[in-house]
Order: structure tokens, then C-alpha cells, then sequence
């Protein structure tokens, strides 16, 4: 598997996470990127928009446009996929106890 595709799976998870520890289960993308950039996978603003993109397709999350940016709420299928109980290829599969 290329460092791309390894890359890409861990922010998918990364972001599921993201949403899932905030009361509302809700974030606009400038929150995303700083909390991804925290976890050592930096990305830029475009790469986030199209993960977040990827994301919403697979329906592990919804997009709605609040003034001129995203803002990203964690479904309940995306809640399954954070924490283990469903696995979708392409998002990172978290470890026993994490």
C-alpha cells in the first residue's frame, strides 16, 4: 500500500474521531484541519475538502455550507466506523483499546 493511501485512511479516522469527542458531533473544516495538523497529518485546506467529500459519498458524515465554509456532522454510520464497530475499506480500522 502506498504512504498516499495510508495517509489518506488514518485522516479519514482521524476526522470520525474528531467529530465524535464534541458535544453535537459537529465541526467546521478550519477545526478539522487544526486537529489533523495536531495529529502529525498535515493537510492542506483542499485535501481536507476532499476527504470530507469522500466521507459524506460513503455516508459516514453530512455537509452543509455555513458562510464560506463546511461545516461537518458525524453520522451514525460514521460513529460506527470511529470506533470499530463497522469497518468501511478506505478508513483506517482503530486498534483494540484506542
Amino acid at each position: 500500500m502506498a504512504l498516499k493511501e495510508i495517509m489518506s485512511e488514518h485522516q479519514r479516522l482521524v476526522i470520525l474521531r474528531l467529530l465524535g469527542e464534541v458535544p453535537g458531533f459537529d465541526l467546521n473544516e478550519s477545526i478539522l484541519q487544526d486537529g489533523l495538523n495536531a495529529y502529525g497529518l498535515d493537510i492542506s485546506r483542499d485535501g481536507l475538502l476532499t476527504q470530507l467529500a469522500w466521507l459524506a459519498e460513503q455516508g459516514m458524515l453530512t455537509l452543509s455550507k455555513v458562510g464560506g465554509t463546511q461545516k461537518a456532522v458525524l453520522t451514525a454510520r460514521g460513529e460506527d466506523v470511529s470506533v470499530g464497530r463497522a469497518v468501511v475499506p478506505g478508513i483506517k480500522r482503530p486498534r483494540a483499546g484506542d
